[in-house]
């Protein structure tokens, strides 16, 4: 008998596919439910599996994939950040784990009171199951995540079917961490520079200077008197309100099609790209959510004594540059030109002529008649050698 005979488990073949047959496979949870099956057919007990693997994002702290027999594919919740202080956290394996266990083992065909106390084993015990085990799964750079295995079986996994499943993690890790990390690059792109950048720039688009010519509606919004809010106004409440400000402002853009590009201070600078043919009425419709939003907002803030908070919209629409600019280490993916530079300018006429949102006329024209709006006249524009005639918007 060789070594390699000796050292044998029921899992080999599940390894060897995990190694060998996932290159193509992107995400994890559709590797890991198919794990789950194979581990099935090869002769191990399984009726129950998680994995806990923790994220980097703005909302969420982690994420669970969870399979049961029957299941094609794996259920997936999102974990948010408070939940270290809820009960389905405390003393559940999961915090075993993560204050530092190697291995949780709970026979759940004891007597109940003879074992741990938690929601999870009762639920467990509820279902059917007899044994139950979580082992941590290890990540580069000392990240630990999680993976636990329970079955139905009489008298639980036997000690071949253990053998098996720890066989599995070294490489179940390796193959996480590669469809983890890639989504958490994806994720990371698409916070902070938006979908459609992050999707560009994953595709290659890194190159200083490259860049494509766009037709698109411009919209940049910025909020009123902020200067002397952040000068009055303790901290953590400007955070706060820059926060709720721009989800007022942000989802309707994103539910609409919109792409955010960047957040200055306390404005923002979004696109709606032509190649969507309602793209201008799409941005007005997110106006208009916006300032539902931002009524809401008031509303909950005049509750707490703070003041209202106003803000201006500038509206144009034309040919921009969308790509890569800055210096050798450090660049942006944005977009420039003369039509942003109106939509800029637009904002800052709102003040002086006392409207919410000021539309250009090309942008009027864009929409047509599809929308109630209010012309204030011919106005000079700071940059722009000829008047330019405007359009007011209430939504």
């Amino acid at each position: 008998m060789t070594a390699r005979d000796k050292n044998a488990t029921l899992s080999d073949g599940v390894v060897d596919w995990l190694i060998n047959g996932t290159r193509d496979e992107r995400f994890i949870d559709k590797i890991f439910a198919e794990m789950c099956i194979r581990l099935q057919q090869a002769g191990i007990p399984l009726a129950r599996s998680t994995v806990h693997v923790l994220i980097q994002h703005p909302q969420w702290l982690g994420a669970r994939f969870m399979w049961a027999d029957g299941m094609r594919e794996a259920e997936i919740a999102r974990v948010d950040y408070d939940v270290r202080e809820r009960s389905e956290y405390i003393g559940s394996p999961a915090n075993e784990m993560f204050d530092g266990a190697t291995e949780v083992r709970e026979n759940l065909e004891q007597d109940p009171a003879l074992g741990r106390k938690h929601a999870l084993y009762r639920e467990m015990r509820a279902q059917g199951l007899t044994d139950y085990v979580a082992w941590p799964l290890y990540h580069t750079l000392g990240k630990r995540h999680l993976v636990t295995f329970a079955t139905d079986r009489p008298d639980g996994f036997d000690d071949a079917h253990v053998a098996a499943l720890k066989n599995i993690l070294p490489v179940l890790a390796l193959v996480s961490e590669i469809r983890i990390k890639n989504r958490l690059a994806r994720t990371l792109l698409e916070t902070y520079v938006g979908s459609h950048a992050g999707e560009l720039i994953l595709a290659g688009a890194t190159r200083r200077g490259t860049g494509t010519t766009v037709r698109a509606a411009i919209m940049i919004c910025d909020l009123r008197e902020f200067t002397k809010i952040s000068d009055n106004w303790p901290r953590d409440d400007v955070i706060d309100l820059l926060n709720d400000y721009f989800d007022a402002m942000s989802e309707p853009i994103a539910r609409h099609g919109g792409e955010i590009l960047k957040f200055i201070g306390d404005g923002l600078l979004a696109i709606f790209p032509l190649s969507e043919p309602e793209a201008g009425a799409n941005l007005l419709h997110a106006v208009t959510e916006a300032r539902q939003a931002m009524i809401a907002l008031n509303a909950r803030n005049d509750g707490t004594g703070r003041a209202p908070l106003n803000y201006g919209i500038g509206v144009h629409v034309g040919d921009v540059m969308y790509g890569n600019i800055g210096s050798s280490t450090r660049l942006d993916f944005t977009v420039i030109g003369p039509a942003v530079n109106m939509a800029s300018r637009l904002e800052a006429l709102t003040k002086q002529l006392g409207k919410t949102v000021l539309l250009s006329r090309d942008f009027a024209d864009l929409v047509g008649g599809q929308f109630d709006l209010e012309r204030v006249g011919e106005h000079g524009v700071r940059g722009f050698s000829e008047p330019i005639e405007l359009f007011a918007y209430q939504g």
